[in-house]
């Protein structure tokens, strides 16, 4: 009995301990799945974090390159074991085994030794970069310079080079010049506040190749662009900021539609402007650097003789007025919120706006099916109380613009009357008048013969009127100028083949 039950005792014992080790064996192994590699490269003198290494692993997942802190992230990498491997010119590679788990990050630091001597037959690495390595404040069009390498195993003085250039934010190398004998190459249209990585591959005659190492630079901050206006080029429109230098435009529009008439926000942090991306033009917003678009109508900006002109702020930038066939319609700057504030005349549709900067006063052109037949109204802020301020003149009359405290009219007419169905205008001038008095004030009087003075607009201090003149034939480029408010003197030209401009 004894012996039974020791017998028992053992059996049990041995039982428990087979369960406990299963135990921990499933504890301690991790199925099988996807996980991320997390990691770090270390130059191996300095201790400095590297730019632009490639990572690659084996078994092939995926490739990437390091980023401005030296860092990588490998994603969604199947379960298992895995050589990382970082590769950079001018350093030797490096291995580092690791293990992948499923739903677990593995967090990896890889140390890189420099590695100047050329292989056999190789030519030797492009020295000297300009600019210099980390040079910031670059512009927007730069020469990327080097030295020939300074060294080959083969006796050869005959070098080509290729040239890649990549954003920071991207992996995708552009190639930017190939088997070019020189030491330079020019890339424009860079972005502004970018981090741009570049490489020189150097190429001898007998085939061999060495990658340069990467170097970077960084582009200057955007300039504040006070002025906004539109540009077509090859029958293509599309919104352009300036700081006031003709030769310093950022196009922040570039989609295939037709993008203009921009006016930017009274608190100057959103730009408004139409699109017909949709085929119908609807009023979009942008940040001043063209980022953040998106639609604000979900009624098209439409009437008589309005291919998407026909809208305002109002006077602290939380609302737009936009004109929709005989509707004045009023809409949060977040697109919500839409209510009518106004019918225009029997027979005719909104079509020009503005909003005083007190807020009060609302000014419209109506227009019927003709263009030359066209009136100005101003009414309150609710659209209550609409009063014609401007007759139905000979000629066309268009773009009513508001002083800062209401009491100046700007708007702009042809003088000579001309009127036909395409709405050629002959002499178009722009004219001051004062509201309480109606006294108006020529300002165009100094305007060459044979063009015509458009689109009037206060500059923010209101001494000032930025405007456009363009040939009378609709054949030479528009301009944009500037001239005094009260007079109509010192006129000075901002832009060239520019037109629809605001200035805030």
């Amino acid at each position: 009995m004894f012996k039974t039950t020791s017998t028992l005792k053992l059996l049990l014992l041995l039982a428990l301990f087979i369960g406990f080790a299963s135990c921990n064996e499933d504890n301690t192994i991790e199925p099988t799945g996807e996980g991320t590699i997390n990691g770090i490269v270390l130059n191996a003198e300095t201790s400095q974090p590297m730019v632009g290494v490639a990572v690659s692993t084996s078994p092939a997942s995926s490739a990437v390159i390091t980023d401005d802190e030296g860092r990588f992230r490998l994603m969604e990498i199947a379960g298992g074991n895995y050589t990382v491997t970082a590769k950079k010119a001018g350093f030797k590679n490096e291995n580092i085994s690791v293990a992948v788990k499923n739903e677990k990050q593995t967090d990896v630091v890889i140390t890189m030794t420099a590695d100047n001597t050329a292989g056999s037959g190789v030519p030797g690495l492009p020295r000297n970069p300009n600019p210099a390595e980390n040079a910031t404040n670059q512009g927007n069009v730069d020469t990327l310079r080097w030295q020939r390498p300074t060294f080959s195993k083969v006796e050869d003085s005959v070098f080509t080079y290729d040239v890649y250039l990549y954003e920071s934010s991207s992996i995708y190398k552009q190639l930017i010049k190939e088997n070019t004998p020189d030491t330079f190459a020019i890339v424009s249209n860079l972005k502004y506040n970018t981090t741009y990585f570049w490489q020189v591959i150097v190429k001898n005659s007998a085939g061999k190749t060495t990658n340069g190492p990467v170097w970077s630079f960084a582009t200057r901050p955007i300039p504040v662009t006070r002025y906004v206006f539109a540009v077509e080029v090859n029958g293509n429109w599309d919104v352009y900021g300036s700081d006031g230098n003709d030769g310093t435009r950022i196009r922040l529009t570039d989609s295939f539609s037709r993008e203009w008439w921009p006016v930017i926000s009274p608190n100057r942090d959103k730009i408004a402007y139409s699109s017909n991306m949709g085929i119908e033009p609807h009023i979009y917003t942008m940040n001043r650097d063209g980022s953040e678009k998106r639609q604000l109508t979900t009624l098209p900006i439409v009437g008589y003789h309005n291919q998407g002109i026909g809208f305002a702020w109002s006077p602290d930038g939380g609302q737009v007025i936009y004109a929709n066939y005989d509707n004045l319609y009023r809409v949060d700057r977040n697109g919500t919120g839409l209510r009518l504030i106004a019918k225009a005349p029997a027979g005719r549709h909104f079509r020009m706006l503005d909003w005083t900067a007190s807020g009060d006063k609302i000014v419209a052109q109506t227009i019927g099916s003709n263009i030359n037949d066209s009136e100005i109204y101003i009414m309150n802020s609710d659209g209550s109380n609409m009063t014609l301020l401007v007759g139905n003149l000979p000629g066309r009359v268009e773009s009513p613009s508001l002083s800062i405290n209401g009491q100046q009219l700007l708007y702009s007419r042809d003088v000579d009357g001309f009127e036909n169905a395409e709405g050629r205008q002959l002499n178009a001038r722009i004219f001051s008048r004062n509201i309480a008095t109606g006294e108006e004030v020529d300002l165009s009087s100094g305007k060459p013969a044979g063009t015509n003075d458009l689109f009037p607009r206060f500059s923010p201090d209101g001494a000032k009127v930025i405007f456009v003149n363009a040939p009378n034939d609709n054949q030479g480029p528009n301009t944009i100028w500037v001239m005094d408010a009260a007079d109509g003197n010192n006129r000075q030209q901002l832009f060239s083949n520019a037109t629809m401009p605001d200035w805030k």
